[in-house]
């Protein structure tokens, strides 16, 4: 299969390139945002992965949230029109997404025919989703990969929180009672591989574990995976004071749940917090 990739210098593009190629195909990497030599990539290709995008864990100025918003829609609005003028054309569009698009709901379960949440993150995922499907006039599928709080050594998430804790200074976010939808990179790779390889996958899919954990039992598994404590807390104030708008998205309680992976017959690597986070220390 010859498979465009775009942002595969990023941390999840870089492990999903590698593990493709080790599955024998063939990848055209577009690198960088501005997505230069993307139609001229796309003409002759299976499917293309789109994964470029600014990156959401940065303090929200006007002008970040600006990059955010162009970076994720119009970006995408490029991939679209680079598929209608290709020829040939792709069978199959995988465009990234993320879980911020149900926005803070508390203890609700999440899965992908849950209604969208409000707020910023929310409404950006909703129009990015929106601009992928126009894709559906000129493919055979569009899928879209709800992205969760990624753990790899190498970037996402787990490195961020991995460091505090590391040097003892680390401890749950505000109270520590929102849910926190992880997953681990290796299933983030498998569950691309996945959508790509089945034919039957199209719309949204959370590309997160079935097992979601709270923030404060997540920092305890870290903590206990690091052998060291994590006595410490960030107030909700604090957390405001540092990160402004984006610490909606630290403190936000996502129950997501992989629904459409586990009736597809995913079977994910790392189900458990525990065994994912010992994988990784």
């Amino acid at each position: 299969m010859i498979v465009v990739i775009t942002g595969a210098s990023g941390f999840i593009g870089r492990h999903l390139t590698g593990k493709l190629r080790e599955a024998g195909h063939v990848i055209r990497e577009v690198k960088g945002r501005s997505l230069a030599g993307l139609p001229q990539a796309i003409p002759g290709a299976d499917a293309v992965i789109h994964l470029a995008g600014e990156n959401v864990a940065q303090r929200w100025t006007q002008a970040a949230k600006r990059r955010i918003r162009d970076s994720r829609i119009n970006g995408t609005w490029q991939v679209v029109q680079s598929i209608q003028e290709a020829n040939p054309k792709p069978a199959a569009l995988l465009c990234a997404s993320a879980v911020g698009i149900y926005g803070s709901r508390g203890d609700e379960a999440l899965a992908e025919d849950s209604r969208p949440g409000l707020g910023f993150l929310a409404n950006v995922c909703l129009e990015w989703e929106r601009e992928a499907r126009a894709a559906e006039a000129f493919v055979s599928r569009v899928v879209n990969l709800r992205f969760g709080a990624v753990l790899g050594r190498d970037g996402g998430a787990y490195s961020k929180m991995a460091r505090p804790i590391r040097w003892g200074v680390g401890g749950r976010l505000g109270d520590g009672k929102q849910w926190l939808p992880w997953v681990h990179i290796d299933d983030v790779v498998g569950l691309i591989q996945f959508s790509l390889a089945n034919s039957g996958i199209r719309g949204p899919i959370n590309v997160t574990a079935p097992n979601p954990v709270t923030n404060g039992n997540f920092t305890n598994a870290l903590a206990a995976a690091m052998h060291r404590p994590a006595i410490f807390a960030v107030p909700r104030l604090a957390l405001k004071l540092m990160l402004g708008e984006m610490s909606e998205v630290v403190l936000a309680s996502q129950r997501v749940l992989p629904q459409a992976a586990l009736t597809a017959g995913y079977k994910f690597e790392f189900s458990e917090i525990g065994p994912a986070l010992d994988a990784l220390v």
